[in-house]
């Protein structure tokens, strides 16, 4: 969090555009999440969460090897690197030929440290922010045409501050939970269920989080709860979620959010925050 007038607050963007991303959900996530020495994200995705709050230290993770690599090399080599990406952010480079050029050499680069500097690039010149990939693994999101990209220098060398304090990690959520101990606190974001048992279904379960993953994560939240570790996760309010979440204390919000591929539609749909597990004695929430 960044100070500004004496006894105000205010909230660091991630400096990656990110659907679902808890930007918006600041207020509330905090309100919820216990104090502890560490907190723990299996689903980090653009950081909200861990730049917003005050923990002494974090394990970050996430199953996208370009987000975490990301991450890593702006962690190692701050200033160097955010000037290396800023050099992208000419106007020669905002051009559809230009940007297909671009991505075609992300999808071959090996070089991490280009391939981190493309991601960046992208994901402000592409179409609204999306990261997505084909079956065989390529970035696919098309041209996104904004008349001037915005560089995120700002945002980027926060993060590369406040990454002193963690550990970022690309593996499954289960082992990341699996790392766990008394003390720390666990923030889960993950892909969120349908709104319906059969909606995107196809799409939702292509990404690789399926119905049992959504019942494992509350299966280990569960168990990680009564070890004493509590576990903060957000997802769609559902029947299947109320259910799953049943040993939590379950928190309702609107949010409002586009619900289609029309921009222009927008809409509420409800949230929740369960919390497993009960606060230890004298611990009070993250502010």
């Amino acid at each position: 969090m960044i100070p500004a007038r004496k006894g105000e607050v205010v909230a660091m963007k991630p400096f990656l555009k990110w659907a679902g991303g808890k930007y918006r959900l600041l207020s509330h996530i905090r309100r919820r999440l216990p104090a502890g020495r560490r907190l723990i994200e299996p689903f980090v995705g653009s950081g909200a969460v861990f730049l917003n709050t005050d923990y002494p230290a974090y394990i970050l993770a996430d199953i996208n090897a370009d987000v975490i690599a990301l991450y890593q090399i702006l962690q190692d080599h701050g200033d160097e690197f955010i000037a290396y990406c800023k050099s992208m952010f000419i106007p020669e480079n905002n051009t559809p030929e230009r940007y297909y050029e671009l991505r075609a050499e992300f999808n071959m680069a090996h070089d991490i440290f280009r391939r981190a500097a493309l991601f960046v690039y992208l994901n402000r010149h592409g179409y609204n922010g999306l990261c997505r990939y084909n079956r065989k693994g390529l970035f696919n999101v098309p041209f996104g045409r904004y008349p001037k990209p915005y560089f995120p220098e700002r945002e980027m060398q926060y993060f590369a501050q406040k990454a002193a304090q963690a550990t970022f990690v690309c593996e499954d959520f289960r082992s990341v939970m699996a790392r766990a101990e008394r003390g720390d606190v666990i923030y889960c974001d993950p892909p969120y269920v349908p709104l319906s048992r059969t909606a995107n279904f196809r799409g939702y379960a292509a990404g690789g989080f399926s119905w049992e993953a959504q019942v494992d994560l509350a299966r280990l939240a569960t168990e990680l709860s009564q070890r004493g570790i509590p576990v903060l996760i957000s997802n769609h309010a559902t029947e299947f979620t109320s259910s799953a979440y049943a040993a939590a204390a379950q928190e309702r919000i609107e949010v409002r959010r586009v619900i289609s591929c029309d921009g222009a539609n927008r809409a509420t749909a409800t949230e929740v925050l369960a919390l497993f597990g009960d606060l230890p004695d004298g611990i009070a929430h993250n502010s």
